[in-house]
């Protein structure tokens, strides 16, 4: 995949306007408070259609919160305004990341929750183009840093990614594998990835690509799921495997299937 440059700020001197992030939208848990999610819409979309799916979950120990993208021309949409975390252009291995936007967003999503309490359990998923957004903070995890040298302040539990893809791939590996302590962080992440095989808006290849290229960088405890016959779209099956690979990895209490 391929991203334009972004004309919004992650704080650089040189930026020429400030990101300006949509309403957030909370879900509160209905029991004993152990996990906090940050879930993150796809492009278009909003939080309050993601806090509606994960409503709908039976994980009472679950916080989740759903903040809603910065509104903006995409290039891939001939410029349509709509929100999105960074500007993505055509689908393609060889463009460049936007890595102010990636940055921005993800330093939002981090600040989101860094207020949690200290026994409660904080990750990030999402759908699409906010399942690149959760991988991409993955590996800000792992370097403990974001891609412009500013410390990643948290310690992520779980990662999840619905249907979407990898920014920044191409250099992830050589990144990870320098330094130690960012091999060891990524290799005790748990990541879950699912796509569906008939998704013609990112195609499967791209999530298969993006499993590959995390391996190949030193995430071990990484799961992916794929789903003959489903498009780009969430169906209550996948969301069956997020509940279960989260009350596992996260070591819920009282989920039922």
């Amino acid at each position: 995949m391929s991203y334009s440059r972004s004309n919004m700020s992650s704080g650089s001197r040189t930026a020429r306007r400030t990101l300006e992030f949509g309403r957030t939208h909370v879900v509160r848990p209905k029991g004993k408070h152990q996990a906090t999610m940050v879930w993150l819409h796809g492009l278009g979309d909003n939080g309050s259609s993601a806090s509606q799916l994960l409503e709908s979950l039976s994980l009472p120990n679950i916080k989740w919160i759903c903040p809603t993208a910065p509104t903006r021309p995409v290039a891939i949409l001939g410029g349509y305004s709509c929100t999105a975390w960074f500007e993505v252009g055509e689908l393609s291995e060889d463009g460049p990341d936007d890595w102010e936007s990636l940055d921005a967003s993800a330093a939002h999503i981090a600040n989101l929750l860094a207020a949690e309490p200290a026994d409660v359990k904080v990750g990030i998923g999402g759908f699409s183009m906010g399942a690149a957004m959760a991988l991409y903070s993955a590996t800000c995890y792992a370097m403990g840093r974001y891609g412009n040298g500013n410390p990643y302040p948290l310690n992520l539990r779980a990662v999840v990614g619905l249907s979407g893809w990898l920014p920044g791939a191409r250099s992830l590996r050589n990144k990870i594998e320098g330094s130690h302590e960012a091999a060891r962080r990524a290799a005790s992440l748990p990541i879950l990835q699912c796509h569906g095989k008939a998704d013609d808006v990112v195609p499967y290849i791209y999530g298969e690509k993006s499993v590959q290229c995390l391996n190949s960088a030193g995430f071990r405890f990484l799961t992916f799921k794929d789903f003959d016959g489903l498009g780009h779209y969430t169906v209550p099956k996948e969301m069956n495997e997020v509940s279960n690979w989260l009350t596992s990895r996260l070591g819920l209490e009282g989920y039922r299937s």
